[in-house]
C-alpha cells in the first residue's frame, strides 16, 4: 500500500507544480502580450487541471488508502485504473484547452473525466459499506462522492448552453457557480474533513458530536449555493433558508475547532511543528471564508463583491489555495506521506508565503477596485507572488522524487 499511495501523491504533487507554472504564464500574460497564447484557453486549463490533476487526483488515491487501512488490501488494485483514468483525463484537458479552448477534444476529455468521478464515485460507496468500521469519517467520503457528482450538472449545464448558442448572463454565472461550489464547498470539503476527521479518531480523539457537525454542513451545503447568487432576485423563503445555511456552517465549524482546542495536548504530542502551522493556516483560511458567506448574506454586499472580479479570484483563491491546497499538504506532512528534508521544508515555506503574498494582493487589487482605484505595478506584484509559489512547490515536488526510496521505506 504504502508504495502504490506514494507513487500517486508524487505524481499529484508534480501536477500542483504544473498548476503553479500555469498560474505563472497568466499572470506573465497580463504583464507581457504574449500574442501567439490564449488568455482565456490558459485559465480554463489552469483551472481545469487544478481540480482534476491536483486535488482530485489527491483526495481520490488518499480516500483509496483510506479503504486499504480499514481491511480492504487489494484497494489500490482495484482503484489503478481509476486513478489512471482520472489522471489522463486531467492531462488532457491541460493539453486540449491550451491548444483550443472549448472544443472537441477538451470537452471529450471533461465529459470522460466526469463519467470517471461517476465511476468512482459508485465504486467508492459500495466499498465502503463493506468497512466494517462506526467512524464518521465515512460519511463524509459518501457526502463528498456524491456532490461530486452533482457538481456535473453545472457542468452539463454550461455544455447544453455552448452547444445551443443560448447566451443568457444570469443562466451562464448560475451554472459556472453551481460547478464550484458543490467542487469546492462538496467534493473537497467533504473529503478533506473525512480525512481530517480520520485522523482525529486515529490519535484517540473521538467525539458524540461529530455526527450532529457532519449533519449540520450536509444539509446547509444545498441552500448554501444560493449564497454564489444572490445578486439575482429570489424568493424571501429562500433568502431565508440561505442565512441560516451560512450561519450553521460556522456553528458547525466552531464545534470542530472546539474538539480540537480541547485535545491540544494529544495534538501537541502526536504532530510536528510543520503539519500544526500548515493545519493551522488552513483552519484560519476556512474560518474566514465561512466568517466571507455570513457577510455575503447581506445583498447589497453581495452584489458588489460579486461584481469585481479581483475579489471572487480572491475568495476562489483563498479556499483552494488557503484552505484545501495548505490543509492536504499539511495531512500528508502529519501523516509522513511525504519526504520532509531541509529542502522540502524550505519548498513549502516558499509556497505558503506566496499563498499569502498572493492573496494580500489580490484582496487589495479588490478593494482599490471598488473604489475605482488602480494599485502601481500590482499585475507585477502579482508575477512576482505566482513565480514564488512556483519556485516553492516546483522545490518541494523535485524532493519528494529525489527521496521516493526513502519515503516508500
Amino acid at each position: 500500500m504504502q508504495n502504490s499511495l506514494h507513487k500517486w501523491i508524487r505524481i499529484s504533487i508534480l501536477n500542483l507544480s504544473i498548476v503553479a507554472f500555469l498560474g505563472v504564464i497568466l499572470r506573465s500574460k497580463i504583464v507581457f502580450s504574449l500574442p501567439f497564447l490564449d488568455q482565456k484557453h490558459l485559465l480554463h486549463s489552469h483551472s481545469h487541471f487544478a481540480f482534476a490533476g491536483w486535488i482530485t487526483q489527491l483526495l481520490m488515491s488518499l480516500m483509496v488508502g483510506y479503504l486499504y487501512k480499514k481491511g480492504l488490501t487489494d484497494s489500490f488494485n482495484k482503484y489503478k485504473w481509476l486513478l489512471l483514468a482520472n489522471l489522463i483525463t486531467a492531462y488532457g484537458m491541460l493539453v486540449a484547452f491550451i491548444i483550443e479552448g472549448y472544443g472537441l477534444f477538451s470537452i471529450t476529455f471533461s465529459t470522460l473525466s466526469i463519467f470517471v468521478s461517476y465511476s468512482f464515485a459508485v465504486k467508492y460507496w459500495k466499498d465502503l459499506n463493506r468497512i466494517k468500521s462506526t467512524s464518521t469519517s465515512r460519511h463524509w467520503f459518501k457526502a463528498a462522492v456524491v456532490f461530486n457528482a452533482v457538481s456535473s450538472l453545472g457542468a452539463f449545464a454550461l455544455a447544453f448552453m455552448m452547444a445551443k448558442h443560448i447566451i443568457h448572463q444570469n443562466w451562464y454565472l448560475s451554472s459556472v457557480y453551481f460547478f464550484l461550489h458543490f467542487q469546492y464547498n462538496g467534493w473537497f470539503f467533504f473529503g478533506c474533513i473525512g480525512l481530517l476527521i480520520d485522523r482525529l479518531e486515529f490519535y484517540q480523539i473521538r467525539s458524540n458530536v461529530y455526527k450532529a457537525i457532519f449533519w449540520i454542513f450536509f444539509l446547509a451545503c444545498v441552500p448554501a449555493y444560493f449564497l454564489s447568487t444572490l445578486w439575482m432576485h429570489i424568493p424571501v423563503w429562500v433568502y431565508v433558508i440561505v442565512v441560516i445555511s451560512a450561519i450553521a456552517q460556522v456553528v458547525g465549524w466552531f464545534l470542530l475547532v472546539r474538539i480540537m482546542f480541547t485535545h491540544l495536548d494529544i495534538l501537541n504530542k502526536v504532530t510536528s511543528l510543520a503539519s500544526k502551522c500548515l493545519l493551522s493556516l488552513a483552519a484560519f483560511a476556512l474560518s474566514l471564508k465561512f466568517l466571507l458567506q455570513v457577510g455575503s448574506t447581506y445583498p447589497s454586499l453581495s452584489t458588489l463583491a460579486f461584481g469585481f472580479r479581483p475579489i471572487v479570484i480572491a475568495y476562489l483563491h483563498l479556499v483552494l489555495l488557503g484552505a484545501i491546497t495548505i490543509f492536504l499538504i499539511g495531512y500528508m506532512v502529519s501523516g509522513d506521506f511525504v519526504s520532509m528534508k531541509k529542502k522540502s521544508i524550505i519548498g513549502i515555506c516558499v509556497f505558503v508565503f506566496g499563498i499569502i503574498f498572493n492573496e494580500i494582493l489580490l484582496m487589495a487589487q479588490g478593494v482599490a477596485g471598488l473604489k475605482y482605484e488602480g494599485i502601481p505595478y500590482i499585475n507585477e506584484m502579482l508575477l512576482i507572488a505566482a513565480l514564488i509559489m512556483f519556485s516553492g512547490i516546483l522545490l518541494f515536488a523535485v524532493n519528494q522524487f529525489q527521496n521516493k526510496k526513502l519515503i516508500a521505506n
